[in-house]
């Protein structure tokens, strides 16, 4: 038998094993994310299902049952203010959180990355050293210093103190990004006539879109996520929805047909969030590793 008679049957097998191996991993991926996606599978279905009968069983009970899935339970939640109330107070918090960390960081990014200025590097190092700070250190000084100012449970309060923490990692973050963008395209640009404001509108925002988009992302889930800093800070009044659901549980113990569907639609918002931008975040992340 030829050479190439024997080379066909082993690379034939060579195949089957690559093929079976990879159905295998698929199959493994699979089953992972089902299993992941459990906890997120038993929210929904308790959150359509009455109060009545999740005491009585358990939210599994639906899939031999569908009949009991109701919308009672989110017409409940919008018939309660303290719900509807801390939604709209959470959105108040979240878009200028982000949208403040997104604007300071790209000019502090730009400045840092193109603009000669004395102590450049210096001031670099203590963003980078920034970094590190726990959000629990400041607690203190800074209610002290809201007190003392009358920002103490406002929503602006709450929104300076998550644009300040997410700002060192949106400069960092930028900054690296910014610097990779080839020096002679800017150049050509200022040879055009182009002022360093037109630079930073026209060459350099389009091109750190992806960057900015993926820090846009993670700023979003971080403010609307957070419960430490609304607890200390938000209007007890009109609280974010993190904390709102936290006085239910405290209040009420057992209320699942308003806890249940209020976390749901609290995980839902980021969620939304990150597959609208999903492409430009998944961009930014491979951009920085090739870079």
């Amino acid at each position: 038998m030829s050479s190439s008679a024997q080379a066909r049957p082993a690379a034939r097998a060579g195949r089957l094993a690559a093929a079976a191996t990879a159905g295998a991993v698929r199959v493994f991926l699979v089953l992972a994310a089902l299993f992941w996606l459990v906890p997120t599978l038993g929210l929904l279905l308790s959150s359509l299902v009455s109060s009545k009968d999740l005491n009585a069983g358990g939210w599994w009970q639906v899939l031999t049952a569908p009949s009991r899935l109701t919308t009672e339970n989110y017409s409940a939640l919008l018939a309660n203010d303290t719900i509807t109330r801390s939604l709209l107070s959470t959105v108040l918090i979240t878009v200028p959180a982000t949208a403040l960390v997104l604007v300071l960081g790209a000019f502090a990014g730009y400045a840092f990355a193109w603009l000669d200025f004395p102590g450049r590097d210096w001031l670099f190092l203590v963003v980078v050293g920034l970094l590190v700070v726990p959000v629990q250190v400041a607690l203190i000084p800074v209610s002290e210093l809201f007190g003392a100012i009358g920002l103490f449970e406002t929503t602006a309060g709450v929104v300076l103190f998550h644009t300040a923490f997410g700002l060192p990692f949106a400069v960092f973050l930028l900054r690296n990004f910014f610097a990779e963008i080839p020096r002679e395209l800017l150049e050509a640009a200022r040879l055009d006539g182009a002022g360093e404001l037109r630079l930073f509108t026209r060459v350099v925002l389009p091109l750190g879109g992806p960057a900015i988009a993926s820090l846009g992302i993670f700023q979003f889930l971080w403010v609307w996520n957070d419960m430490l800093v609304a607890l200390v800070f938000a209007d007890s009044t009109h609280p974010p929805v993190t904390v709102a659901l936290q006085q239910q549980v405290r209040q009420f113990g057992n209320n699942i047909d308003v806890l249940a569907p209020g976390a749901f639609l609290s995980m839902v918002v980021p969620l939304v969030v990150f597959f609208a931008f999903q492409r430009q975040f998944v961009s930014g992340v491979m951009a920085g590793a090739v870079k």
